[in-house]
């Protein structure tokens, strides 16, 4: 997996019912793009991210 700051997370709920979670990425702290990554999440909380198979990242520059 490959991001760069500015880039949106999308974390996929892992159970029926549960929903998704978007986030900003404001930090990548592996090498070359590489997790964690540090996310703003849209209700405010701001956490460490090592992105499973759940997890989309989204470019910033495309479009929705």
């Amino acid at each position: 997996m490959h991001a760069t700051a500015g880039d949106r997370l999308l974390v996929h709920g892992k159970n029926v019912g549960l929903a998704e979670r978007h986030g900003e990425i404001i930090e990548v702290r592996g090498p070359d793009g590489s997790p964690p990554y540090l996310v703003r999440f849209s209700d405010g909380h701001e956490g460490l991210v090592y992105p499973g198979p759940d997890c989309v990242v989204e470019p910033a520059d495309s479009e929705r």
